[in-house]
This record gives C-alpha cells, structure tokens and sequence, in this order.
C-alpha cells in the first residue's frame, strides 16, 4: 500500500484538493476544539489536514506514503506529518481530541487492530469521523457499466459498514450518527466518483492517475475500451440513458460519526 500511494503521490496534487463543502462537513461532525490536538489519519498529501489547520484547529497527519508526507511538508512546515498506519500511529495513549479519516479505511489492512489503536490514541470523550463509501454505494455507480472489472475489485476492497460497525463496536466505540453524501457537481476533490454528473472528468489522464482504483486496480485494456465507450455513449447522447439506470436513493459516500463507548 505505501508503494501504490508513494506512485499516486507523484502528481496527487494537481487533482485532489479539499473540497470546502466537505471540509465545513468534517467541522461539523467533528466538531473540534481551538484548544484541542487532533489526528488526520492516512491525510495523503495533507489537503484536509491543512484546510482544517487554516480553520484554527490543531492537527498531526499520518500516512503510510514517503511521497504523500513530503509533499504535505512542502505545503505546510507547522504541521506535524508523520510515517505510520491507523494499525500503528506511534502516538501515545489518550494523546488525541479527535480523529478523522477520510477515504482512508478501505486501504487498512486490518480493521480490527486499526479500531483498537484509534481508541488507544483517542481520548475518552473524543470523536470519529470516517468519510468512505459502501459496496452497496459503489454498486450504484455509473462507472460499472464502463469499468466493471475496475469497480468490481475497487468494491472488493471496500469493508462493508455492517462489518466496520461489528468491528467498531468490540474496540470499544459506538456509532453515534450516519449520513449519506450525493457528489455536488462543484466538487473539488476529484476522487473517484466526482464525475457522476460531469463525465469528460475521466478522460483526464491526470484526474485518473490520482483516483487509486484507476491507478492501482485497473488495466490499461479495460480503461481504454471504457474510454471509447464513454466517448461514444456521451457523443450520441446514451450517457443521459446509462445515468438515469443507474439512479438511486443510497448514497454516493456516507459520514460514519463514531464515540467511545
């Protein structure tokens, strides 16, 4: 995993910026303090961490990634930007307010000693916030009918909630809220779905190569054939037809706002 984000984290930057909706999200759901140090876990190049840092609130980011690390250095020196896992944080026991992790625990190798660890670090009144997308979510994405071998494997790795809930719960949390997330056609954090309602987003080769899934899980043969067959479906108008099967109520992400028990 470090060495698939070392090669993402080359030009991860171009495409993948805080969003400012999702940015006031975590805010509210965290709802950190000015006075309180909190943990950015698997932060990437750092863009969430920083938007936050700019708000006021303390934070150290962590991620596996050498390439990820040091280019969140370059843009923020103030920042404490540390090597590790959500399994190992190197963090002390009960030395962080609040924890937040986005887009993030599909790439955790073991949910249940990440858990362990995050309550380990976490003080007892402190918070959760995971930003992620279910199986069920990702199978309501236009992007099967283009890319299934692609979506398939990309939904493989993805835990379902009802096994990260089981999870949570015998490391010593509860789930406090759910809320789902629809992709805003302004998004400005171009992970994988923020083409839902703007397809000629995947024909940048620069927007792909910061998407793990395109970038680490697909095959150039199938990349190229659902290229030209989004190429085709959006010239003759079949697109507005492909979409529309693939409306649904579910959710494109979800905010899972987790406490200790």
């Amino acid at each position: 995993m470090p060495a698939k984000y070392n090669k993402i984290g080359i030009n991860y930057n171009q495409t993948r910026k805080a969003d400012p909706y999702l940015t006031e999200q975590l805010i509210k759901h965290l709802n950190p303090k000015n006075d309180g140090l909190y943990l950015d876990i698997g932060c990437g190049t750092g863009n969430y961490t920083i938007a936050l840092w700019k708000k006021g609130f303390h934070f150290i980011g962590i991620d596996p990634s050498i390439e990820m690390l040091q280019k969140a250095q370059l843009k923020n020196k103030d920042i404490k930007w540390h090597i590790g896992t959500a399994e190992k944080t190197g963090l002390t026991e009960n030395s962080v307010d609040g924890i937040i992790a986005t887009l993030t625990i599909h790439h955790w190798r073991n949910l249940s000693r990440a858990f362990s660890e995050l309550a380990y670090v976490l003080k007892p009144v402190g918070k959760v916030v995971i930003f992620t997308s279910s199986p069920i979510q990702m199978e309501g994405y236009w992007l099967n009918h283009y890319f299934p071998k692609m979506l398939k494997d990309s939904i493989l790795q993805m835990p379902s909630i009802d096994n990260v809930l089981a999870v949570l719960h015998s490391a010593g949390f509860k789930l406090k809220a759910k809320e789902k997330y629809n992709i805003k056609p302004d998004l400005k954090d171009q992970f994988l779905y923020c083409g839902k309602h703007n397809p000629e987003l995947y024909f940048d080769e620069n927007i792909r190569r910061g998407i793990s899934s395109f970038s680490a899980l697909s095959n150039k043969e199938e990349v190229e054939t659902g290229l030209e067959n989004l190429r085709s479906d959006i010239d003759s108008g079949k697109i507005e037809k492909v979409i529309k099967n693939y409306e649904n109520d579910k959710g494109d992400y979800l905010y899972l706002i987790i406490e200790k028990s």
